[in-house]
């Protein structure tokens, strides 16, 4: 290898070989190849190679060469290709691996910035129109608060409660303008854990007046009037 050329500059004109050999050269290229070649005699040892090769294409039989079934790769051949590689990525030169794995690197951070971005612009959903609503408690050490949603099927009340006899069951009704009412579920008591219960019942919002919470006795615990 010329003393002046970098592994680089020769590794580039090394692999100019073989189109020298079969004459695909540029002239520039064939020059500056053939200057290499003065001076290099592993290159020219591999050149010699690759003219023999070259020449013994030349003869070779197209029509026989179709006549004749098509060769099965070993299996084997997969692994050998992929160690090769490898054992060439070790050989290469550290400033090369280093740009590859800062290319990578750069490739992650650029796609969890746009993932980023996508969080940030993704719309948000809308905010859940949530009416406050005042309620009466009528049983003892029973709190609680409540709101309503109003939806195109019915309206939902979202009732947030302790003190609740733990194990009894409650029934919640929706009591409509016209004095009629309707149920809107059911819940356990859980004594003096807070509960939070959403309930949904048919009558729409602006149909509804109120609702009550019946113990099993059908007493009202709680009132709220709209």
């Amino acid at each position: 290898m010329n003393d002046h050329l970098t592994p680089d500059d020769h590794r580039a004109l090394r692999e100019l070989l073989a189109a020298l050999a079969q004459g695909q050269l540029t002239d520039a290229e064939r020059t500056a190849v053939l200057a290499h070649l003065d001076s290099c005699p592993d290159c020219r040892a591999e050149l010699a190679q690759l003219e023999a090769t070259a020449r013994s294409l030349r003869h070779a039989d197209p029509d026989r060469v179709g006549g004749t079934p098509t060769p099965v790769p070993p299996p084997w051949l997969g692994d050998a290709i992929v160690t090769a590689i490898g054992d060439e990525a070790r050989r290469r030169p550290r400033r090369r691996i280093v740009s590859v794995l800062a290319a990578a690197a750069a490739v992650v951070v650029i796609g969890g910035a746009g993932a980023a971005v996508g969080y940030t612009v993704a719309p948000k959903p809308p905010a859940i129109p949530l009416e406050a609503v005042a309620v009466a408690d009528a049983a003892a050490g029973v709190t609680s608060t409540a709101g309503v949603v109003p939806h195109t099927w019915g309206m939902e009340i979202k009732l947030t409660a302790t003190g609740f006899a733990s194990g009894q069951r409650y029934r919640v009704v929706v009591q409509t303008a016209d004095g009629k009412e309707a149920l809107a579920g059911e819940f356990i008591g859980t004594g003096a854990n807070e509960m939070h219960c959403n309930l949904n019942s048919s009558v729409l919002r602006q149909n509804a007046a109120g609702f009550r919470v019946l113990d099993q006795t059908d007493r009202a615990v709680l009132t709220s009037t709209f």
